[in-house]
């Protein structure tokens, strides 16, 4: 059991019969009238965000999330596969449970799983990864207005925006988390 004085941003915990992480806390001790404790939390299954408060000394279940090392091997249209490399055993995860969490992921890679009492409900993929550009327009001279980009289609099939200088073939290092453009590798 875990008390709401003692939340911390990343914590998960379970709260009326879902699973919920903490994404921000802030202590409230006011003029009048006891303190409280105002939290942002994230339904982990759903995703949705909801702003609650709390009472410092409200207590909640402690919810442990496992976070398996898994490799991508392939998509088939309906499912995705994922490799245990320890046991190598093979696992399914429907392609509307996925979304589009593995936009910036080849084949082959490896991601961590997310799974709560034996049910997966979400996949991390790598921070940062790096791919090849298969189809962009090419810059012109004297297009360079500061922070021009220009649309570009990666490896994976993903949209990405890149400054002008970038041209078809080159690699590419991306952020997983927005999408972002970080740097030619």
């Amino acid at each position: 059991m875990i008390s709401a004085s003692e939340f911390r941003n990343g914590v998960t915990v379970e709260y009326e019969g879902d699973v919920y992480t903490i994404l921000e806390f802030q202590h409230v001790k006011p003029g009048k009238g006891a303190a409280f404790v105002r939290t942002k939390i994230k339904n982990i299954k759903t995703g949705s965000v909801v702003e609650k408060t709390f009472r410092p000394t409200e207590k909640m279940s402690k919810a442990f999330v496992d976070r398996k090392d898994m490799q991508y091997l392939y998509s088939d249209g309906e499912l995705f596969h994922f490799m245990d490399n320890e046991t190598f055993e093979q696992i399914s995860i429907n392609a509307s449970d996925v979304g589009d969490t593995l936009k910036f992921v080849k084949e082959n890679e490896m991601v961590k799983i997310l799974s709560y009492n034996g049910e997966i409900f979400g996949i991390e993929p790598p921070l940062f990864v790096e791919l090849e550009i298969t189809d962009t327009e090419p810059g012109f001279k004297g297009n360079t207005a500061t922070g021009a980009t220009k649309p570009a289609i990666v490896e994976t099939g993903a949209s990405v925006n890149v400054p002008l200088f970038v041209n078809q073939g080159d690699v590419i290092k991306i952020d997983t988390r927005t999408g972002e453009y970080l740097s030619r590798a």
